[in-house]
């Protein structure tokens, strides 16, 4: 039976040859698989923001440049590569409605933008979205296959 380890809002868990990551809740969140397929090596991280603004609050993981930075630096260390790694990723909804048209107001396709700018930057190959949209989702990922699914209420589950 696979261990469940659940990743939390503004989290970061990882795994090796076997357990199921899962975050829930990824409304305007972006969740983020990380997967090294040669040493089953896995890691998902689940971000609220786009960027640090100012000092931050101290926690990382709460943003997509410092959380994706981290998240990397620990899987490297633990002998993923950047060249073998598949990202995919989910979430960056539109979870409400903002008067005008400000993009400021869409936070989620503020964090989907920059998550796939910063994996373009660090070289990381996405392999599959599924972000958007005005609904939330739930991620899991098996580090055993490298599978991901997404998965929300009244709708078909998915595999990326």
């Amino acid at each position: 039976m696979d261990k469940k380890l659940t990743v939390g809002i503004a989290d970061m868990k990882f795994a090796r040859q076997e357990g199921i990551l899962i975050t829930y809740a990824l409304g305007s969140c972006v969740g983020i698989s990380l997967y090294d397929p040669m040493i089953k090596l896995g890691a998902l991280v689940h971000i609220m923001l786009p960027e640090v603004y100012g000092t931050g609050d101290g926690n990382i993981f709460k943003y997509a440049d410092t959380g994706l930075a981290e998240t990397l630096r620990k899987i490297e260390i633990m002998g993923a590569r950047k060249a073998r790694l598949i990202a995919k990723i989910a979430g960056g909804a539109k979870m409400f409605e903002m008067q005008g048209n400000s993009t400021l107001g869409n936070i989620g396709a503020r964090n989907a933008v920059s998550v796939r700018h910063i994996l373009h930057s660090q070289g990381i190959r996405l392999a599959a979205s599924d972000v958007g949209e005005n609904y939330a989702r739930t991620m899991s990922f098996d580090v055993s296959t490298g599978r991901v699914r997404i998965r929300t209420y009244g709708r078909a589950e998915i595999d990326l």
